[in-house]
């Protein structure tokens, strides 16, 4: 019997991501991380903190999971809403696609750190109406809306 697994660069699934907008309604802010000046997509760009799905996770918990690895903070799966869903024809490391879902956190607990300085170059609150512009277009697009009031479905790519 002889192995047909296809190697990850041929693999034809659709990549699962999830990402997080930590909105501080109160003090009208939004956490973003600033991604770091050697990484393999949009180096230096401010992003929403986000990350892929492990194998047979369920997408709530990557949220939970990608924001404390990234940030230090602890959200519970059941305080997320859906916010947006970004599904993409193709990305740096979805040759075949990506599907993201892009959630919202309005509590949490502890305090925001750069919890990845080897991948981030920082972590910051914003204004919520001062978004930056050198920021990754589909989640800042996902972001804008949210802000904007209402849930998001981009196509990207197709």
């Amino acid at each position: 019997m002889t192995d047909t697994a296809l190697p990850p660069s041929l693999d034809s699934h659709t990549l699962l991501v999830a990402a997080v907008i930590v909105h501080d309604t109160a003090a009208g802010q939004v956490l973003l991380i600033q991604r770091g000046p050697e990484a393999k997509f949009a180096p230096l760009h401010w992003d929403l903190p986000v990350g892929k799905a492990d194998k047979g996770e369920v997408i709530t918990a990557t949220a939970v999971r990608e924001l404390k690895e990234e940030t230090g903070l602890v959200v519970d799966p059941a305080e997320l809403a859906v916010a947006g869903i970004i599904h993409g024809a193709w990305g740096v490391e979805a040759p075949n696609g990506f599907l993201t879902i892009v959630f919202v956190a309005h509590a949490w607990t502890g305090e925001p750190v750069n919890a990845e300085p080897h991948k981030h170059s920082q972590v910051a609150w914003f204004a919520a109406e001062q978004v930056p512009s050198e920021f990754v277009p589909t989640t800042r697009a996902a972001l804008v809306k949210y802000l904007d009031g209402g849930p998001m479905v981009s196509i990207e790519g197709f």
